[in-house]
């Protein structure tokens, strides 16, 4: 048995394809087929059902491939070992991110991120919660920044900051006459939301303490991943929306005045780092997390009068 054996089956694993996975691991398909193929005769198992299209793992196999993806980090750890008597960082460090979360954050840290660590790459998706939980578990990201609790077992979250949610309220809405709101106030007809998929629509109806899906305005149904749209969609028609906190940093005058309070307790998100319990490049997380806490207000960095709304 060899790491590089536990390379390939653990990458036949997250392709599905024995073609893919001999491209991602950079050898010829029939070299990958032999070298799992010996380890499955020295095992005395198969590990893969080759019949099914795509490929999956044998009952054992499953067993044998969550073994290989333990062994496989604690290898790299040695590796890591190596990178943290080096003085400089090194390397690539690839995130996934929630699309509610990225436009706020990203820009305000990637150059400073740069600067200070110039030899680290950084890799960003922006993908929904699920994309990013699928791929923590794989390994093919090293770790997410998105909105927690996820109630995941194998993944270890640490929090990084408590965001507000606001509501951004058209003229037109009966919230505007409010100076503050409670989440009795919403009314879903008039709602702008999230489309499915999207952890924060959950949390936004969470608020409303309502699950059923929105009807949208009468004549008018509307799906959108982007919270500026929500904002647009806001200040060129009617409704309300809901927004996290650092959405509104960049507002007019003119839309500040669009924006209502919740009383206290604040609905509120929690925003963690999240990764494999196993995981390596901690030195380069541990920098992206220092990044991300420089720049975001004290006054997140607390959950005190906050209510964390779950996903």
């Amino acid at each position: 048995m060899t790491i590089v054996q536990l390379e390939y089956i653990v990458a036949v694993d997250t392709y599905r394809s024995f073609v893919a996975a001999a491209e991602k691991c950079f050898v010829t398909q029939p070299t990958l087929s032999m070298q799992i193929q010996k380890l499955e005769d020295t095992l005395g198992v198969k590990i893969f059902d080759r019949s099914k299209q795509p490929v999956i793992p044998t009952e054992i196999g499953n067993d044998i491939i969550a073994q290989a993806r333990v062994l496989l980090a604690e290898h790299q750890k040695i590796k890591e070992i190596i990178t943290d008597r080096q003085k400089e960082l090194s390397g690539e460090l690839k995130i996934g991110i929630i699309p509610t979360v990225a436009p706020y954050i990203l820009p305000r840290i990637i150059t400073t991120f740069i600067e200070k660590y110039p030899q680290v790459k950084l890799i960003v998706w922006e993908q929904t919660t699920a994309q990013i939980i699928q791929q923590l578990k794989l390994g093919m990201i090293d770790c997410g920044i998105l909105s927690t609790p996820l109630h995941e077992p194998m993944l270890t979250e640490t929090p990084l900051f408590y965001e507000n949610f606001v509501a951004y309220v058209s003229k037109n809405s009966r919230l505007s006459k409010k100076k503050s709101i409670v989440s009795e106030d919403i009314d879903l007809e008039e709602l702008w939301v999230l489309n499915e998929g999207h952890c924060m629509r959950d949390q936004v109806l969470n608020i409303c303490q309502r699950r059923k899906s929105t009807k949208g305005f009468q004549h008018f149904e509307y799906n959108t991943g982007s919270i500026e749209t929500l904002k647009r969609m806001v200040d060129q028609n009617s409704g309300s929306t809901i927004l996290p906190e650092l959405a509104i940093t960049e507002l007019t005058d003119k839309q500040l005045d669009k924006v209502r309070y919740f009383k206290s307790p604040e609905p509120a998100r929690e925003i963690s780092i999240v990764t494999q319990k196993n995981f390596v490049k901690r030195r380069m997380i541990e920098a992206l997390k220092a990044e991300i806490l420089d720049f975001i207000p004290k006054r997140l960095k607390n959950k005190k009068k906050k209510e964390v709304i779950e996903i």
